[in-house]
């Protein structure tokens, strides 16, 4: 028996470019012989669809779009996902065509992926057997595959269509999930995965065939389309998974931030994005993102000095842009910046410096990179990191502004790994200066972050156990960190909800991501 996996980028609500995709498909699988060819849950509507899955003239659509495929394989079984219309609600379905163009639809019972709830409900009746070739398989959707009961002694193989999104750790952990699942109920085991940028998630893809021992026999391609053809009857050596949450850990990063950047561009009709690039670590590494995501010709940055900024940084963002091959302006807001303060001075003359007068000169740069998005059309990057995300050591309307974030779910130090993996990858395109400098906002003179905050390295460290680790304060501070330190960034942490609300899109690279797996009330006086 021959069966295709068919891991295809699909773009939400496109049901006829999606479903003209999916027949290409089909038809190649049928010149090379195929009995089956499989396709991802969603394939037909792309996800995630969130409102549109309540909408019943999108529902009817993917229906008819299913009834589309079947009549092209005539002498071909496909499995393809959708949601479908029951009587219980919209559901997450395989829609099983058998060889005659006959349709079956086998259902999602478990709906565990929060994008899900509230628009789609669970099935009634879940995973199904079909039979093709002579060969009994069992079809689960989803979620399903981590809930199986005792399977069918008659089953050859378990087909499962997924849309599991990337985060950093997660692919490793599935496959040994997967592993352990084939082995234990040893039987063949069959994944295939969405691959794409959807909005703020990406689909890392990494579809694949374990064998009944839960060794891997078939790896498709991380975060790129892929077709691959599996042959039961050939002799198919297994092997090992090919990356590993340590060693491959940034350059999958890297892949899964370009890949959500270019889908989130050109999947909403944008092409151009523009930077405000500081001469800091965080715009050089987003800078590097855009060119590898959208092409050097169509990014642009500004370099713009303030009274505070010093002259090294100026130099540092230019070899940058001379390196990347980008378009840059140096435009000061010197001007701008005593234009301003001195129009104020009725209401802040006399006053310390302070905050104010910070803020001012980052929401002048927002206001001229803005500019330059309505006259141009080169949409702004945001250039935030889940460090200062998490603490609010941002200002609003200022540097939290932007289309989209392709950063802001890494902590400081994965953007230092980035920035080196993109040296040693790319040849050296950030200069060293950026890289050894200590972080600053420039917004004062001789700043450092390290004035008001810890060094990022316990930073991180302390988040990383609060975000991802759900630890409370005790448990991090019997970890051995100070507890004054721990105190501190705590109060940040939960003070600063309020600047998350307003953030723009940012990509989730991370198991955690705010707004979603960590989301805290607007309004919270609950202090432990």
């Amino acid at each position: 028996m021959k069966i295709a996996l068919a891991q295809l980028n699909f773009t939400v609500g496109d049901i006829k470019s999606n479903t003209d995709k999916i027949i290409a498909t089909i038809n190649r699988a049928k010149s090379e012989g195929v009995d089956l060819v499989v396709f991802a849950e969603f394939a037909i509507s792309g996800t995630p669809a969130y409102g549109l899955l309540t909408k019943t003239t999108f529902l009817s659509l993917c229906e008819e779009a299913v009834e589309s495929i079947a009549s092209k394989c005539r002498g071909i079984a496909a499995i393809v996902g959708t949601p479908y219309l029951t009587a219980e609600g919209p559901i997450s379905a395989a829609a099983y065509i058998d060889p005659k163009g006959q349709i079956e639809y086998i259902g999602k019972r478990y709906v565990t992926a929060r994008r899900e709830m509230g628009y789609i409900v669970g099935s009634s009746i879940g995973s199904q057997n079909i039979h093709i070739a002579g060969k009994s398989l069992k079809v689960v959707v989803g979620d399903d595959l981590s809930r199986m009961d005792d399977i069918d002694e008659e089953v050859d193989a378990i087909i499962s269509i997924n849309a599991r999104r990337y985060g950093k750790g997660i692919m490793t952990r599935r496959f040994d999930k997967m592993s352990r699942l084939a082995f234990a109920e040893g039987k063949n085991l069959v994944l295939i995965n969405q691959v794409g940028g959807a909005g703020d998630i990406v689909y890392d893809g990494t579809s694949g065939i374990l064998n009944r021992d839960g060794h891997l026999v078939m790896l498709l391609k991380s975060f790129e389309e892929d077709f691959k053809v599996f042959d039961t009857n050939a002799e198919n050596k297994p092997f090992d998974v090919p990356f590993t949450p340590y060693n491959d850990r940034t350059r999958l990063i890297y892949q899964a931030a370009c890949l959500g950047l270019r889908d989130y561009f050109h999947k909403n009709g944008y092409h151009k994005a523009c930077i405000g690039l500081s001469g800091g670590i965080d715009s050089a590494v987003v800078a590097c993102i855009a060119a590898g995501a959208l092409g050097k010709e169509n990014v642009r940055v500004l370099v713009m000095p303030s009274p505070f900024t010093p002259n090294q940084s100026v130099e540092d963002a230019k070899q940058l842009a001379v390196n990347l091959g980008v378009e840059y302006s140096v435009l000061p807001i010197v001007d701008a910046y005593n234009s301003i303060v001195g129009t104020l001075q009725p209401i802040i003359g006399g006053t310390e410096f302070d905050a104010t007068e910070e803020n001012i000169q980052t929401r002048i740069r927002t206001t001229m990179l803005m500019a330059l998005q309505n006259k141009t059309g080169y949409m702004l990057l945001n250039c935030s990191n889940k460090s200062e995300n998490a603490l609010g050591w941002c200002t609003l309307y200022g540097d939290t502004a932007g289309t989209f974030s392709p950063t802001g779910d890494l902590y400081k130090g994965e953007i230092y790994d980035l920035a080196r993996y993109i040296n040693a990858t790319f040849g050296d395109v950030i200069p060293d200066s950026i890289i050894d400098k200590e972080p600053s906002s420039e917004l004062r003179p001789n700043q450092k972050d390290s004035d008001f905050l810890p060094h990022y390295e316990v930073i991180d460290a302390i988040l990383f156990r609060m975000i991802e680790k759900k630890q409370h304060r005790e448990e991090i501070i019997n970890a051995g960190f100070d507890s004054e330190v721990v105190e501190k960034i705590h109060n940040m942490v939960m003070q600063n909800e309020k600047k998350r609300y307003q953030f723009p899109p940012v990509l989730r690279l991370s198991p955690c991501a705010f707004g979603h797996e960590w989301l805290m009330p607007l309004v919270n006086h609950y202090g432990d």
